[in-house]
């Protein structure tokens, strides 16, 4: 992974794919100083230029992942927000939202103000970081963060991620304060009395390895009384890692109601099934647990559909240590970013469930649309924040490679299709 920052960059012969504009065609793109410049053909080369030949390749608006777990503060050896942001560029991500379970929470201006500082100098502020604030002060669901103080520093959403909030009535009264500045509450939904003790989904495979199991309905009661809080007292709500066709349903019955709801699915969910498990790799285990074929196939149809806004990937370091050991006591979690290009466009674009375009605003337009980010545009005038994408480039899953601190990947040697080649954004180009 190389990083440059060039005053010219002509990226040629590329198929520029933009869902805001439906643009889909090969052009040049010309940017100057971090901005783009020109769209359209570009006769010769332009003085101290960097060209790329971007023949069969694609350029989108920059890649974003509303769910990633940069470990800073509090459990560095994990990851750090520098070598989380070095993962996300080689990924292809030019932004993250990165989540509050950090030691100390990310539930007041201070904590928020350290990410954002250390954000900056790493890569030069190559990736842009967006803090989630905790709903809860210490993500322990007894009182409110201060919401107002924690959107002034810089909080683009709100989510006691890694716990639910358990208490009907403080979902509410989050929900109710939310809509006072205009931003998502985010669940990680799971009704922790009926999971606790769990290692994978219960059912057929659960019963067969005898691991502890964890019910699906755990996720969609949780799910269910959310949605009615939000038919009740208004409120964005988010639902993360989506992992069963009966809470997508729930999640299609309130986009009926017109409720302002919005879902992820991770690339992880979308492609294993609790089989995986029969390895007792602690790398397959994760919540949510993976489930059925019949779930990752109604999950694809959410993608299709558009019932799921959101391929994000709950990027989730653990050290080496913390995964070797038996599988019911190994930590809930796997990395993502550096996957997740390569399995979208293997498992989902391949097979035809979405087109490039989708795929792609799935993982640029709706979150930003989702935390009410600005929209990235590629248009002349506009500052470049670019995801440079080969579809074709076949590889081979190598985690010692990755630039995260943490190897806890499932997809080790597994052969993908389409990758990530490099990101522009900030006036700095990172090639993979």
């Amino acid at each position: 992974m190389s990083q440059t920052k060039p005053g010219k960059l002509l990226l040629k012969n590329a198929r520029l794919i933009e869902p805001l504009s439906g643009r889909d065609e090969i052009i040049d793109v010309l940017v100057v100083d971090g901005v783009i410049e020109k769209i359209g053909a570009v006769k010769g080369t332009p003085t101290s230029v960097q060209v790329m030949d971007m023949k069969d390749k694609v350029i989108a608006p920059g890649f974003m992942d509303m769910h990633v777990h940069l470990r800073e503060p509090g459990n560095e050896y994990k990851e750090t927000i520098k070598s989380g942001c070095a993962a996300a560029a080689a990924g292809g991500f030019t932004a993250v939202c990165c989540m509050p379970n950090t030691d100390p929470v990310i539930d007041c201006e201070a904590v928020i103000r350290e990410v954002q500082k250390k954000a900056r100098a790493a890569l030069n502020g190559l990736v842009d970081v967006y803090p989630m604030a905790a709903i809860t002060k210490g993500r322990v669901g007894k009182e409110l963060a201060p919401m107002a103080e924690l959107v002034d520093a810089g909080a683009v959403a709100f989510s006691d991620d890694g716990d639910p909030v358990e208490s009907a009535e403080m979902m509410r009264r989050a929900l109710e304060y939310s809509t006072m500045y205009g931003v998502v509450i985010s669940q990680h939904a799971e009704e922790r009395i009926m999971t606790k003790g769990g290692a994978i989904s219960e059912g057929f495979v659960s019963t067969t390895l005898g691991l502890p199991p964890i019910p699906r309905v755990a996720e969609e009661l949780m799910i269910a009384r959310d949605l009615l809080l939000v038919e009740y007292v208004g409120g964005k709500y988010h639902a993360q890692h989506v992992s069963t066709a009966g809470s997508l349903d729930l999640i299609r019955g309130a986009k009926r109601k017109k409720l302002a709801v919005s879902c992820e699915v991770t690339p992880h969910h979308f492609t294993l099934t609790d089989e995986s498990v029969c390895s007792f790799d602690t790398n397959t285990k994760m919540y949510p647990p993976l489930r059925t074929r019949e779930d990752v196939e109604s999950l694809k149809d959410g993608l299709r559909d558009g019932s799921i806004d959101v391929i994000a990937t709950d990027h989730a370091p653990h050290s080496f240590d913390d995964k070797e050991v038996e599988y019911d006591q190994a930590p809930f979690g796997i990395i993502g970013l550096e996957t997740a290009v390569g399995l979208a466009i293997s498992e989902l674009v391949e097979t035809r469930v979405l087109t490039l375009m989708q795929l792609i605003e799935k993982f640029s337009v709706n979150p930003r649309r989702i935390l009410n980010l600005a929209p990235v545009k590629i248009e002349v005038g506009q500052r470049a924040n670019l995801t440079l994408i080969d579809p074709n480039a076949e590889w081979q899953v190598d985690v010692h490679s990755f630039k995260s601190k943490s190897r806890n990947s499932p997809f080790q040697g597994r052969r993908l299709k389409g990758k990530t080649i490099g990101v522009f954004n900030n006036g700095c180009l990172n090639l993979s």
